[in-house]
């Protein structure tokens, strides 16, 4: 074993007369691990939102959408669908009509936004069919709608029941509720319902014209790349908008709150540095005598400068060890047991999510905190490596 180490070692875990000492070093240990842990959680949180939000969101629409200024009438529809089908990437495309709507049942008025489907091939482009908790796509006929589970609470409606719409142009209609369901987001189970083709066309007077057209691709994130080759593909007259450019400012909010709570808790770790930093100078002063008598027996002052470094590092690697250790228990905790709910109106889902992803988050806490640690060793053990034996041995 290397010398420096064991002498470190030694000196860690061997009981002192100093308790003082003993207990200043359990408050270093303490003090990184809280600060990983805490780390550990609340990035892991920040995480878990980003993918359910992100998971909810390409959920309920499709990876890249395709409008025109001019409309999408049936002849347009098929050329698109014609050219998106040479690219080895797309996956489903399936068209939908878009609008607002006033829907009303019993003295209860809420304003929505409707979205016009194909059933039968809406599944190849959003998992609609696995939000459905009431009814299945084949039930979304002429002149019936499916509703979310919130808005069918406001409404006081339930499958089966008949609520009354009224459209843009003034007309009324009256539509049955073949479903209901439930994507977890508040914001889509409130403000949204749909209708099939002809429907939604005749509720908004759009005729035989289309809004736009929905593709789904292998992976979601080549959507940025692949919009200009399709673009390309189709011309000027088509508008094709991702996913992530229709959710950008949430997105962007999000990355920020992430990397705002990380600069906020490594600061925890900080504090806990300067504990190990104090715990070095107080051991420096009491192993006084023990650097002059190691420095007398031909122990150089690099020799020196690693025992105190290796004591540093082995206080934070102990702190990071437990505070990653316990970071990963309350995570799996809340993942498993979900004891802690959300207001869905509020933060759109009903949970606490969590997300562990060993990479970058994992890996950049643990190397923050072994920075940081290492950090706080040099000063005490630079001081450790200048003392002469003449001047460590005076008074002894």
């Amino acid at each position: 074993m290397n010398l420096p180490f064991f002498i470190s070692l030694r000196y860690l875990a061997t009981k002192r007369k100093e308790k003082f000492i003993s207990l200043i070093s359990i408050i270093s240990v303490l003090g990184v691990a809280i600060g990983v842990m805490a780390l550990i959680i609340v990035i892991a949180v920040m995480a878990g939102f980003d993918r359910d939000l992100r998971d909810k969101i390409v959920g309920n629409y499709s990876h890249i959408t395709i409008a025109s200024y001019s409309g999408i009438d049936a002849n347009k529809y098929e050329t698109i669908s014609a050219k998106l089908k040479t690219n080895r990437h797309v996956e489903g495309i399936s068209p939908f009509v878009q609008g607002q709507i006033l829907v009303k049942s019993g003295d209860r008025f809420v304003a929505v936004g409707i979205k016009g489907i194909d059933p039968k091939i809406e599944v190849k482009t959003t998992k609609l069919n696995q939000y459905l908790i009431r009814g299945s796509l084949s039930d979304l006929g002429d002149n019936s709608l499916f509703i979310g589970k919130e808005l069918a609470f406001v409404l006081g409606v339930r499958e089966g029941s008949i609520v009354t719409t009224f459209s843009p142009l003034g007309k009324q209609y009256s539509l049955k509720v073949a479903g209901i369901f439930y994507s977890g987001m508040y914001d889509y189970d409130m403000n949204l319902v749909f209708t099939n083709l002809k429907t939604s066309q005749e509720l908004l007077g759009l005729g035989n014209q289309i809004s736009g057209v929905s593709v789904k691709l292998d992976n979601l994130y080549l959507a940025d790349k692949l919009k200009a080759e399709l673009t390309a593909s189709l011309g000027m007259d088509y508008n094709l908008r991702t996913w992530t450019e229709a959710n950008q400012n949430f997105f962007a909010a999000l990355k920020l709150e992430k990397l705002t709570m990380f600069i906020i808790l490594t600061l925890i770790i900080l504090v806990a540095s300067f504990n190990i930093i104090s715990t070095l100078i107080v051991m420096v002063v009491e192993k006084t005598k023990d650097i002059g008598i190691l420095k007398a027996i031909g122990m150089t002052s690099a020799q020196i400068r690693k025992i105190f470094t290796y004591q540093g590092i082995l206080i934070g690697a102990i702190g990071t060890g437990l505070g990653t250790c316990g970071g990963l228990l309350l995570c799996w905790l809340l993942k498993k047991y979900e004891f802690i709910k959300l207001p869905q109106d509020i933060y759109y889902i009903d949970r606490l999510p969590v997300a562990i992803q060993i990479w970058p988050d994992m890996i950049l806490i643990i190397l923050a905190a072994v920075v940081i640690t290492l950090a706080s060793t040099i000063y005490p053990a630079a001081k450790a490596a200048k003392f002469e034996p003449v001047e460590a041995l005076r008074y002894e």
